[in-house]
């Protein structure tokens, strides 16, 4: 059931918006001529976008509610149906040959101060309806279908965001879901809890058919399904036995225990899907992070290529082999690229698909290598691998090919930290998770800290990761 007063408020808002247009032409063309002594076609102009409003911004989705959506959603829809409605203006100007008879500036002024003013009006309406909302006005009463665990984590949410313009009211516990399933059918009521949210107690029912009822005798707004995917009866129920009732059924997929990140919905192939295992961070916000890669290695390759030229000079004089050790490792999604750092051992063999884990006092070890890899500056001729685009300078850390194969099948999630590009340092390691992993309980917490960062990465977790760096990540007790 829709709100009582969304007819009038739609009304009045398609009002404004064509005041707001006349507006900006009226003192477009003061500005411009300090006179409002408009031109026939310049009329023509100004009607024929107010008309042509009224037509586009309903078809662009500006006189949908917005509760609960973002504001840069709404800005972004308002900017593009603005620009279609100019653009449309400018082409009626072209057609009847009459652009020579309209002002360029006052044309630009007009499409500026109209548009400013329309976007500053939803502003404003947009801050006053979520002002209301958090005081409880203008609110939309939801139930909650759903097992505890995720209902409460859904209650919690609403709780933080009052603003958002929803009240819970009551809760389906979905637990039992064979009792439920039962109780629907023969028509018995299940015993009636309660469970606490902001202060107040909402009943928690147990009961198919007394829900239902309950949601037509009080009107309410809004049934929320936070059901696993798995339970496609039940949502067929209540999609069946609400057909014929005006309220808003939406279904809040409980996807928590088939994948571990957040869930994204998205646009393929024309179909709306949810992300389970994709990339948690888009190729558009990744950008900051890639520039800041690209900066950072050139400027650390320049700053220290003297140091990096004695170290390899004390590398190469002081046991037999090349400067370097290279290796295959799995970058971004698995892609394979082969990574560079100073030799700190011996030049030996290792069994095919077995890589033997340094370890103290390793004879493998070169007295150079040791303090190398005691101190990281073993890992050095990586940011020519960020420079080449196969790391990041913030990230998980990579491990070798046959370590992965191992990893993988023991610990839940391990493959995940191939998401996105691996880094010269972490998360994990400025917490103290370096070198070897002799037990797989420290892979276990490694990857746990490399999870942590995935689902909570922004450009400011990569600076505040570099600087802790700087100050205790270079020297670790288990580097050697």
């Amino acid at each position: 059931m829709q709100d009582k007063n969304t007819d009038l408020f739609s009304w009045l808002a398609r009002f404004l918006d064509v005041s707001l247009i006349i507006a900006g032409g009226l003192i477009a063309h003061d500005v411009r001529f300090s006179s409002l002594d408009f031109s026939d076609i310049e009329r023509l102009l100004i009607a024929f976008n107010s008309a042509l409003a009224l037509l586009l911004f309903p078809a662009f989705g500006v006189y949908e509610t917005w509760r609960g959506k973002p504001f840069a959603m709404m800005l972004a829809r308002v900017t593009l149906a603005w620009i279609a409605v100019v653009a449309a203006g400018l082409l009626l100007a072209f057609t009847l040959h009459r652009m020579d008879a309209v002002s360029r500036l006052w044309f630009a002024y007009s499409t500026l101060i109209s548009g400013a003013l329309i976007i500053a009006s939803k502003l404003v309406v947009y801050s006053a309806l979520r002002l209301m909302r958090g005081r409880g006005l203008n609110q939309r009463s939801v139930a909650i279908v759903g097992a505890q665990g995720f209902s409460r984590t859904l209650l919690a949410h609403l709780c933080s965001t009052p603003e958002q313009g929803f009240t819970p009211v009551c809760i389906l516990d979905t637990t039992g879901d064979e009792e439920l399933h039962a109780s629907g059918i023969s028509g018995m009521s299940a015993p009636t809890s309660a469970i606490g949210m902001g202060g107040n107690r909402l009943p928690v029912l147990n009961d198919f058919d007394e829900l239902v009822d309950k949601v037509r005798a009080e009107d309410i707004n809004e049934v929320w399904l936070a059901l696993p995917l798995s339970q496609e009866h039940t949502i067929y129920r209540f999609v069946h036995a609400l057909r014929h009732d005006f309220v808003n059924l939406r279904l809040i997929p409980d996807t928590r225990s088939i994948s571990l990140f957040n869930h994204s919905m998205t646009d393929v192939a024309g179909l709306a899907t949810i992300n389970l295992t994709t990339s948690p961070v888009s190729t558009l916000q990744m950008w900051p992070k890639m520039l800041f890669d690209r900066l950072f290695a050139a400027t650390a390759l320049l700053a220290l290529s003297p140091l990096m030229i004695a170290i390899s000079i004390a590398v190469k004089t002081t046991s037999k082999g090349p400067v370097f050790f290279t290796q295959h490792r799995k970058g971004a999604d698995g892609r394979p690229f082969r990574i560079y750092k100073f030799r700190s051992m011996g030049v030996h063999r290792e069994n095919t698909g077995h890589v033997t884990q340094a370890t103290r006092n390793d004879p493998r070890v070169t007295q150079v290598g040791a303090f190398l890899r005691r101190t990281s500056l073993d890992e050095l001729p990586q940011f020519l691998n960020v420079l080449f685009g196969h790391m990041s300078v913030v990230g998980p850390r990579p491990h070798a090919i046959e370590h992965d194969d191992l990893y993988k099948e023991l610990i839940y999630g391990y493959m995940f930290r191939y998401r996105i590009k691996p880094g010269i340092t972490g998360w994990a390691q400025v917490n103290g998770y370096r070198g070897a992993t002799e037990k797989v309980e420290k892979m276990q917490s490694r990857v746990k800290f490399d999870l942590f960062y995935i689902h909570n990465w922004s450009f400011w977790f990569d600076i505040k990761i570099v600087a802790m760096t700087m100050f205790k990540g270079f020297i670790g007790r288990n580097a050697y």
